[in-house]
């Protein structure tokens, strides 16, 4: 075991020792091993302000904008489950999790329920800090607080997005046990392909590591990289959206590997971040891995972006909506069917959003909420959110609006 530890120290000195950003002096702590690393810049983990108490920086908002309210968009809670998953099998206590993310725990019960983004967000930070790992026991050897702030200052000092994804792949090569990737140049496409040494991981485990991955990639060169196919080794959830939402459309499940393909020209873009935008990229994680970064280019995206500047009593119908993108109402309804969705099942879903954001952090009663979202009466707006989510609205208003 103490090999094991040795010789891991020793590959994280050499990585860090290829960043010249980093400078001789702290100490970081390894399986109970000690190494130099560089001086920690302000920001040391993801999702939190600066430990000097003369921060004033406020985590969370009070109330959301009624005109941003749905712009982020909701998760659904088969991941939170997903994400609480190792933390209840080690009996750990999580209601200190849950208030901060401000959720009630009945929300937990329904198979329907889905949360704000940022409330996942929130939930993401207090679980690594109660599990002392940004991979939430994913792993059998997890990934430390803090190891995402280092492997972002190691990446940032790279030369081009391909130097820093090498660095990128050889931190988390060294952090974990059960997770290896290894980056492929070809002809016209990079692939990212994920080994997992032959044992069938859980989808939420190599979901995660890609949105790290991804997310960390994008920021560095200051664009969204669009991906052409993303595959996993296990079989389809019941519900992929996430997948599709987050990352592209071309999703493959029960494939031959898990791996993400993109255009290998992206490899060759300089980084543009550098080490004084850090800190306020490690700030927001991880909502902007989140949402930041997340597959705009979808037809449904598109019409949801649309939907938006209207208040919901002003959207079009399917015809004159798709008169507004130039092309025939049949060809915008195939593309819909084609992402598993129907213009209904998308104003549907997008007026569910906007009222989840707005009970768990605006300062409105119900009945404003349900004039927001195009009802003429509360207990009509009642009986839709309850087939939406499966929970009555008051189930959002248990834990209040959020607190800074």
């Amino acid at each position: 075991m103490l090999v094991s530890v040795v010789n891991r120290r020793d590959r994280l000195q050499r990585l860090f020792d290829m960043a010249p950003s980093f400078d001789a002096g702290n100490t970081f702590p390894v399986r109970g091993a000690r190494m130099k690393i560089g001086r920690m810049r302000t920001i040391d983990r993801i999702g939190h302000p600066s430990n000097s108490r003369h921060s004033t920086r406020e985590q969370h908002p009070v109330a959301t904008s009624t005109k941003l309210a749905g712009v982020k968009g909701t998760v659904s809670i088969e991941l939170v489950h997903e994400a609480l998953h190792a933390a209840l099998l080690r009996n750990m206590d999580i209601s200190r999790v849950l208030e901060t993310a401000n959720l009630d725990s009945g929300l937990l019960q329904s198979g329907r329920a889905r949360i704000p983004a940022a409330a996942y967000s929130r939930m993401w930070v207090a679980l690594a800090d109660l599990m002392d790992d940004e991979f939430f026991g994913l792993d059998h050897h997890g990934l430390r607080r803090g190891s995402y702030a280092l492997m972002t200052r190691a990446a940032v000092s790279a030369h081009n997005l391909e130097h820093a994804l090498r660095r990128i792949l050889r931190f988390l090569r060294i952090t974990l046990d059960d997770f290896r990737g290894e980056l492929i140049r070809t002809d016209g496409e990079a692939r990212i392909v994920l080994h997992d040494g032959g044992v069938m991981r859980r989808l939420f485990g190599y979901g995660t590591w890609f949105i790290l991955v991804h997310g960390l990639a994008c920021w560095l060169v200051h664009r969204r990289i669009p991906l052409r196919e993303m595959q996993f080794r296990c079989p389809a959830p019941v519900d992929d959206s996430h997948y599709r939402t987050r990352f592209c459309q071309n999703v493959v499940f029960a494939g031959a590997s898990t791996h993400i393909a993109f255009d290998s020209a992206f490899l060759d873009l300089e980084i543009v971040e550098t080490a004084d935008t850090v800190d306020g990229f490690l700030r927001e994680a991880p909502g902007n891995l989140l949402v930041q970064y997340r597959n705009e280019s979808s037809t449904h995206a598109i019409v949801r972006r649309r939907l938006r500047n209207q208040l919901p009593d002003q959207w079009p119908d399917l015809h004159r909506l798709a008169q507004d993108l130039h092309m025939s109402g049949t060809t915008l309804q195939r593309r819909l069917q084609q992402e598993g969705l129907n213009y209904q099942r998308l104003k549907d879903d997008l007026r569910r959003d906007i009222a989840i954001d707005l009970l768990s952090t605006a300062p409105m009663t119900v009945a404003e909420v349900a004039a927001r979202t195009g009802f003429q009466e509360a207990s009509a707006f009642h009986r839709a959110f309850k087939k939406w989510t499966g929970v009555s609205p008051g189930a959002y208003r248990m834990a209040g609006p959020a607190k800074s």
